[in-house]
Order: structure tokens, then sequence, then C-alpha cells
């Protein structure tokens, strides 16, 4: 029988961010990964889960993307 190799059953975790944006949606969404990419190797897949607004006076203050994204456990 074959040894399998290290990376042949990677695993990886999902975690939760929210980013935010005066400008547009996909601005929040960028902005909540690359936050995460500053700290997190090896993103993998993004997932925008949420979107919402902030409003102050009845106008549009902030968008805001709440982001479901995976890295990959290191062996």
């Amino acid at each position: 029988m074959a040894k399998k190799a290290k990376n042949d059953n990677p695993v990886y975790k999902i975690v939760e961010v929210i980013g935010s944006s005066t400008t547009s949606w996909e601005d929040a969404a960028r902005s909540a990964i690359e936050s995460a990419a500053k700290t997190l190797r090896d993103l993998r897949v993004a997932e925008i889960t949420k979107l919402d607004m902030k409003i102050d006076d009845g106008k549009v203050v902030a968008y805001r993307a709440r982001v479901s994204m995976s890295f990959k456990y290191e062996d």
C-alpha cells in the first residue's frame, strides 16, 4: 500500500469577518479579505454571507459585508 503524502487530505478552517466601507459592498468585502490576509496564510475561498448598511439620519453612511473565508491548516 502506497504511503499518503502529507497534504493528500487537507483540512480547512472557516472564519467570519465583517468589512465596512463608505463606498460600496464590494469595497467592504475587499477590506475584510485584505485585512484577514495580513494575519491568515493560504486563504482559499471567500463567501459573502450577509450584506447590510449603516444608516444615520435617514442616509446610508456605510456598507458592511459579512464574509466567511477558509484557510488551510498547516501540518
